[in-house]
């Protein structure tokens, strides 16, 4: 696909320390020119949050775009493919796919905010369509993966006496459908509907959580990492639009984690540890509507542990039924054993998840913008009534 596969490595090697700590860099000037006129010039702060999260964003996008491109260019390297337990068919078969798939989710999300702009009676319409349009290209992406699997990998001798595929699949199987029937149970009262503004707001944490992703402060050898909060932005849209929506963009966030750093030698192993393991985020805001809580700090805190445990035990599956042959080979009998030591890293991943979301929700001006937020939308779904002139003289 690519000319050279070791320049394509090279500019990837080269690219990513300076992503790195450019965002860094970004992130932290952002933040101390924040602090700075928040005490000398208030009246200016507002507008400062605004258009910084906005240009931040058109940062993440480009950033985050050519990285992608670098590391699809990346893989086609021998090399790599080999030591990932890829091959170069999985470029084709999984990752392009995959991205196109997340293009069309973020060109026509732009889309329909800017429509929703200026024609707001052909925005249902439009959101139907790109809807069924997206659910169409995940299942064709689904298809392109399942033949990848079935015709390329069985055959390859990947799967040995330390695979369980039944297991894989039973604990994918379960695990999905845990996770959207407590989505529909704990979301059962959430009311907003998937508008302009939610939309807008879904591309905007995704795009910061997938650019934000590659500033990585540890790296596991066989997959995984301590990023710098990473999963912060879609675990607040989590908070702040509820458990059903955060399930959506979740998966849609692990897809993309998936083609930033693919581990995978099973479908469902590749289910378990991206788009499965991240929906979980949506658990962020599991505990936002109960009123026995009254510091929104604490309500942050217990989600993101239930997101983090469950993250953890879907990587825990993955790792015992489908890496076994990992944990033989350095000598380890007890595989659950192994697999939780090894995933132990998501506990600190969200540790520090918690610690920026209990300072920035700490901030009361902020909290009162995301509770807005509901009650923005609550007030636009009541019915309008006509206001009748006073005949009163």
């Amino acid at each position: 696909m690519f000319p050279s596969s070791l320049l394509a490595s090279y500019a990837f090697d080269a690219a990513e320390p300076v992503a790195i700590w450019l965002t860094v860099a970004i992130v932290a000037a952002l933040i101390v020119a924040g602090i700075v006129l928040f005490f000398a010039k208030r009246d200016v702060f507002a507008k400062y949050v605004k258009y910084g999260v906005l240009a931040f964003v058109a940062y993440a996008l480009v950033m985050g775009i050519l990285m992608l491109a670098l590391q699809l260019a990346k893989r086609t390297d021998p090399a790599y493919l080999e030591d990932k337990w890829l091959n170069a068919d999985v470029v084709n078969y999984v990752l392009v796919p995959l991205i196109v798939v997340f293009a069309f989710i973020l060109v026509g999300g732009a889309g329909l905010f800017a429509v929703s702009k200026k024609k707001n009676e052909i925005f249902k319409p439009l959101a139907i369509a790109f809807a069924v349009l997206t659910l169409a290209g995940i299942i064709a992406a689904g298809v392109t993966i399942g033949i990848y699997y079935s015709e390329i990998i069985v055959d390859a001798g990947y799967y040995g006496e330390y695979t369980d595929q039944i297991a894989l699949y039973v604990s994918a199987a379960a695990l999905a459908v845990a996770a959207v029937a407590a989505a529909l149970i704990i979301g059962r009262k959430d009311k907003t509907a998937l508008d302009s503004r939610s939309i807008a707001l879904a591309g905007i944490c995704i795009a910061m959580s997938f650019v934000l992703s590659y500033v990585k402060l540890w790296e596991m050898p066989f997959g995984g990492s301590i990023t710098l909060v990473s999963l912060f932005p879609v675990m607040l849209y989590a908070y702040i639009y509820g458990v059903k929506k955060g399930l959506l963009i979740g998966f849609i966030y692990g897809l993309m984690q998936a083609m930033q750093d693919p581990y995978i030698i099973h479908p469902a192993q590749f289910l378990l540890d991206y788009p499965i393991a991240f929906s979980f985020v949506a658990f962020a805001g599991a505990f936002k509507n109960l009123k026995a809580l009254k510091f929104p700090q604490v309500k942050f805190m217990l989600g993101a542990c239930v997101t983090g445990s469950l993250r953890f035990i879907a990587h825990v599956f993955s790792g015992v039924f489908a890496f076994g042959a990992d944990a033989a080979s350095k000598g380890f009998d007890n595989f659950w054993l192994y697999s939780a030591t090894y995933n132990s890293y998501v506990f600190v991943d969200i540790a520090l998840v918690i610690v920026a979301g209990v300072l920035v929700l700490s901030s009361k001006a902020f909290v009162k913008q995301i509770e807005g937020y509901a009650a923005t939308k609550k007030k636009l779904e009541e019915p309008a009534t006509e206001e009748i002139p006073s005949t009163e003289v």
